[in-house]
């Protein structure tokens, strides 16, 4: 129960009993103030239950409903016992009435909280306090939301469902190194760590514009994916199997400018619409090539999947003596 009072009370007021710790209830014969007379200062509030005490100074002194209400604009409801109703539920009646007192209150800490009171002062038309519940709920998301949120994919059906649920273009890097069958060349690591790091500076540059998924349960060692509108645009494999004297090594390549291209180039996608065809035609599509069987092209352009496996396929041992032998994935 919340009451305002400044100056010594009116005779009227006299008549008023302390309510007891249980409660007041409404229509009480105790409490004989009118509280729509016009020389009266007190009203009495029945809001869902919860009662309270305030002044027409209070009620009338911002432009919100309850200034309309107190003010004969709007017809009130009454009881028997002089009791305003009010169909509202009661909890964050009081914050409103110490706002509109006083031109600011403590928030509450929960969100949730936040939330409930945030709906009643858009219901009373309270502005200020509105401006103020939703820059504290603005606050708690920014404080609370990781800057980048980045998915690590765990089968098969959960990538097809993150693909299928964002409409932003993607970018997924699969990462297991588990899957090698052979030792790796002396530069693979530094080059599997070298596309990892990638991806994350890639992920903080891009988070509002694409979707970054992580996959570390696939068949490859690494290889990126790149998506638009749901399908796999281009791909870029990075590994390779190359002869070292009389077996077989595994390679981890750090293509990074073809990444960089890859990346930019699905920007084009962000577009709901799809793809400008006068872009991809400029920057190679995604299928490359020129303007020749252009008819056919722009049938099949949509279909058709970039994949980088240039060095997975027709590899060679980089090492600075010894014959250099060619070994076919």
């Amino acid at each position: 129960m919340s009451a305002e009072a400044s100056g010594p009370a009116p005779a009227a007021a006299e008549c008023l009993e302390s309510p007891s710790p249980s409660g007041v209830e409404p229509g009480s014969p105790s409490y004989s103030l009118k509280p729509l007379t016009p020389n009266s200062k007190y009203v009495k509030l029945n809001v869902g239950g919860s009662l309270h005490y305030t002044t027409l100074r209070t009620l009338t002194g911002q432009d919100t409903m309850l200034k309309a209400m107190f003010s004969g604009r709007v017809e009130v409801l009454t009881d028997a016992g002089g009791w305003v109703l009010i169909d509202r539920s009661g909890r964050h009646f009081g914050t409103i009435l110490n706002y509109l007192r006083d031109g600011s209150v403590p928030l509450p800490e929960s969100t949730r909280e936040l939330g409930e009171l945030l709906g009643e002062a858009r219901y009373y038309l309270v502005q200020g306090l509105i401006e103020d519940c939703q820059l504290a709920l603005q606050q708690k998301r920014e404080k609370l939301s990781p800057l980048c949120l980045i998915p690590t994919v765990t089968s098969p059906r959960e990538e097809q469902q993150l693909l299928a649920s964002t409409s932003k273009p993607v970018v997924k890097l699969l990462h297991n190194r588990s899957n090698n069958k052979y030792s790796y060349t002396s530069t693979s690591d530094d080059n599997l760590l070298k596309n990892i790091e990638l991806f994350d500076k890639l992920a903080l540059r891009f988070h509002g514009r694409l979707l970054f998924l992580k996959d570390v349960l696939g068949d490859e060692i690494c290889c990126w994916s790149f998506y638009g509108q749901g399908r796999k645009i281009a791909e870029v494999c990075c590994t390779s199997i190359v002869y070292a004297t009389e077996k077989k090594q595994t390679k981890v390549e750090f293509p990074e400018a073809r990444i960089f291209e890859e990346t930019l180039n699905i920007l084009i996608y962000e577009n709901s619409r799809g793809p400008d065809l006068a872009l991809l035609e400029a920057t190679g599509g995604a299928a490359g090539g020129g303007g020749a069987g252009r008819g056919d092209d722009e049938e099949n352009r949509e279909h058709r999947v970039r994949r980088i496996h240039v060095r997975r396929h027709i590899t060679h041992d980089e090492r600075p003596h010894g014959q250099q032998i060619v070994f076919k994935d």
